[in-house]
């Protein structure tokens, strides 16, 4: 057994004292790896830059010779060596659903930040035992041995189980198919215990009427409520860490609405990416990256039954759906890079830059159109089998065939499975949508009008964006150009970063929109690298940046109505 130890000796200072005991030892030598990224977040963390004060002892507490090898990589000379311990300080103050945070009233630990494998002993138990107040309660996946002593079945298991430790925590429990679903609160807040527990229970069952059974014996919804607005979650085996802010705003509509998105998305994650997964991730190899395409599978399915789930449930009304699935609209059409790369370049280059900004209009998010291609898949699927197969079909399938099997998925597989639920015709759906570029307004409508629905386009409202295909933020004093859309007018005049001074000679005061209002040719004066310009910005008759909804069409037919409550599960 691997010996994990968690204390602190001043919570202000955001430092835990880390020790990982190793015994057993018959080697001559040893590695120890800190994880260099973590499942859910698809790019390289280097948490190694949290650790200070490394060191490595003896059973007698002697100093043991290593050497650092990597960033994150230590190789220790054990020879006739018995056991070691390592120790360390990690700086704990990343308050994100990600990260770890130590101060005066809590401890959250995501242990993938912060523990050690011992490489070689990996799949040995491990204990870990936290030094807390007597009156703290802990919150996580892992069994307990006792008050303050958690046990995992090996390295994978602890580093995926994250841990809330407070006197504060406040817990309910549902239950589904004779499975508990726990539900902890960290943070100020009230919540509405009976309208979180009917909700949480009702999306619970539809996910469980979807796959049939459930991957674990029990789960935790963990959530940090913060005092600020925030929004952030990350899956795990059998529980889920989700940070929401503000706590005053916990149960009005739009926190609540974010609660309820977080949480389903997340629980849909305990079959999709935690038990579904990738080949390339089995298992995950912590020392590097783990370069994989289908993220639009993984991520983007998962968002599209995120909040589908919760209108199919009943937990949304068909409009509260439409809301969701129109956010997720507006952020695809937001992004030029739909134009430049496609959904799987993306997924592989999540390891790049896949959760930054980025230089403009580079890629496309596996999130947003990885979830409207399973939409259009979904309906497609059930036009040309007149409601006979789902994607649901597809997910199941993928589940029992690869999740239970633990082998994991390819992308043939998964392209195989869609192929032989719904036939050869799907390929083009490969070829333009998840290899390719296509845009999918046709596609989009298309599936739509099955289900008595259409993709409408809407002029956008705001005057500048509209005419000039520019976006601008206030940035301290002015409106910066945050983004600008290719060939469009604000393209030839405009560069990023420009901050808009004055338009016709007018200053410019949260007036953007007013003082494009009216006319087709203006002359702006802009800060461009602390130097003054003047520029000419002219329309060219064209609308830029127009938004896209879902509605119902009004000439919808008694068959495309029905269908609507099949795919929904609501009247049209």
């Amino acid at each position: 057994m691997i010996h994990y130890h968690v204390s602190y000796n001043n919570p202000l200072s955001y430092f835990l004292q880390i020790e990982m005991r190793i015994p057993a030892l018959q080697q001559p030598l040893l590695h120890l790896q800190l994880p260099a990224w973590r499942p859910g977040r698809y790019e390289l963390q280097n948490f190694a830059q949290k650790i200070r004060k490394f060191e490595i002892v003896d059973a007698d507490s002697q100093p043991v010779h290593y050497e650092k090898i990597t960033k994150d990589r230590w190789l220790v000379h054990t020879e006739n060596l018995p056991e070691i311990t390592v120790r360390y300080d990690f700086y704990a103050h990343q308050m994100d659903a990600g990260g770890s945070w130590l101060d005066e009233t809590q401890l959250y630990i995501n242990p993938v930040n912060c523990f050690m494998s011992a490489e070689g002993f990996e799949n040995l138990p491990c204990e870990l035992v936290l030094n807390i107040p007597e009156n703290w309660q802990i919150a996580c996946g892992m069994k307990a041995k006792n008050q303050n002593t958690l046990l995992a079945r090996n390295f994978d298991e602890l580093v995926d189980c994250p841990l809330f430790a407070s006197a504060t925590l406040q817990h309910e429990v549902y239950t589904v198919q004779g499975i508990p679903f726990h539900i902890w609160i960290q943070g100020n807040c009230k919540p509405d215990w009976p309208a979180i527990l009917a909700d949480f229970r009702d999306f619970t069952e539809e996910q469980l009427r979807l796959f049939h059974d459930f991957p674990v014996q029990d789960y935790h919804f963990m959530f940090q409520i913060l005092p600020y607005k925030h929004y952030h979650g990350v899956e795990h085996s059998n529980s889920t860490v989700c940070v929401l802010g503000p706590a005053d705003a916990l149960m009005q509509r739009n926190t609540y609405k974010e609660l309820l998105g977080v949480s389903c998305h997340e629980l849909f994650h305990t079959w999709n990416i935690k038990n579904i997964r990738p080949a390339e991730m089995m298992p995950y190899d912590y020392t590097q990256e783990n370069y994989f395409k289908t993220g639009f599978v993984a991520e983007g399915i998962t968002t599209y039954y995120g909040d589908y789930l919760l209108g199919r449930s009943g937990v949304f009304s068909a409009n509260q759906y439409f809301d969701e699935l129109n956010g997720v609209l507006k952020k695809h059409y937001d992004d030029y890079g739909r134009h430049n790369y496609s959904v799987t370049d993306s997924s592989f280059d999540t390891w790049l830059d896949g959760y930054k900004p980025g230089i403009p209009d580079r890629k496309v998010s596996i999130y947003h159109k990885g979830a409207l291609a399973a939409l259009i898949l979904d309906l497609e699927l059930r036009r040309v089998s007149e409601n006979q197969y789902s994607l649901d079909d597809i997910m199941r399938r993928l589940y029992n065939e690869f999740g239970k099997t633990g082998i994991g998925y390819s992308e043939q597989d998964y392209i195989n499975l869609v192929l032989e639920t719904g036939g050869p015709s799907f390929r083009e759906y490969f070829e333009e949508i998840i290899y390719g570029t296509v845009p999918l307004e046709n596609s989009l409508d298309t599936a739509l009008r099955f289900v008595g629905c259409e993709l409408r386009e809407e002029n956008n409202p705001i005057s500048y964006e509209r005419k000039f295909g520019f976006r601008a933020v206030m940035k301290k004093e002015w409106p910066n150009v945050s983004a600008i859309m290719p060939d469009a007018p604000a393209a030839f005049v405009f560069t990023t970063d420009d901050d808009i001074i004055a338009v016709n000679g007018r200053r410019v005061e949260n007036n953007l929109n007013e003082l494009f209002k009216e006319g087709e040719s203006f002359e702006v004066a802009v800060f461009r690298n602390y130097q003054l310009r003047t520029v000419k910005l002219e329309t060219n008759g064209r609308n830029y940046l127009s938004n896209y909804i879902v509605a119902k069409r009004p000439d919808a037919t008694e068959a495309e109505k029905d269908n609507f409550q099949r795919w929904l599960n609501q009247k049209f």
